[in-house]
């Protein structure tokens, strides 16, 4: 009689390491595409664009402050465009961009500090948007609870009625 062979372990291969997850790609990147993001991308908060009327900021003004956020890239350097740049990129005069400039300044949203040259001549103001940053977070809790009871309402609306909570 033959004895039975033995059964043989085959092993598997090791396993190949597992690939590090995917990284999803930021918001904005998915709406304009990597190459658009990389020259550049201005955060405008959602309750900046929403109470624009509420804050008294005419078309005009609020595309300046756009412009000027665009340039604001560090909380420790104002930004400085001259109002030739800035009339430029919107399409109208440097007269047009002081005169609704004094109008946000009055306004208390924006604040102009004159500076030099290291020649000594006058250069691009230094705009301060301190005023403007203020305002907005003071709207802040408003809006907040505004988007809670929103959510509320929304979740009220998708529960059955027996399962609603009184």
């Amino acid at each position: 009689m033959s004895t039975p062979a033995s059964p043989s372990v085959v092993p598997f291969p090791p396993l190949a390491p597992a690939p590090p997850p995917a990284k999803t790609a930021a918001s904005q990147d998915r709406i304009w595409g990597k190459a658009v993001i990389a020259n550049g991308y201005a955060g405008i908060p959602s309750i900046l664009i929403q109470a624009q009327s509420r804050l008294g900021l005419t078309a005009m003004q609020f595309n300046i402050l756009v412009q000027l956020l665009d340039y604001y890239r560090d909380p420790n350097r104002a930004p400085f465009p001259s109002r030739a740049e800035l009339g430029r990129r919107i399409g109208v005069k440097p007269k047009t961009i002081q005169t609704n400039i004094r109008q946000l300044e009055q306004a208390g949203l924006v604040r102009r500090e004159m500076r030099k040259t290291a020649a000594g001549d006058w250069a691009s103001n230094i705009y301060h948007l301190d005023g403007l940053i203020e305002r907005v977070r003071k709207l802040e809790p408003e809006f907040t609870q505004a988007r809670k009871d929103r959510e509320a309402a929304r979740l009220r609306v998708s529960t059955p009625v027996g399962l609603r909570q009184p």
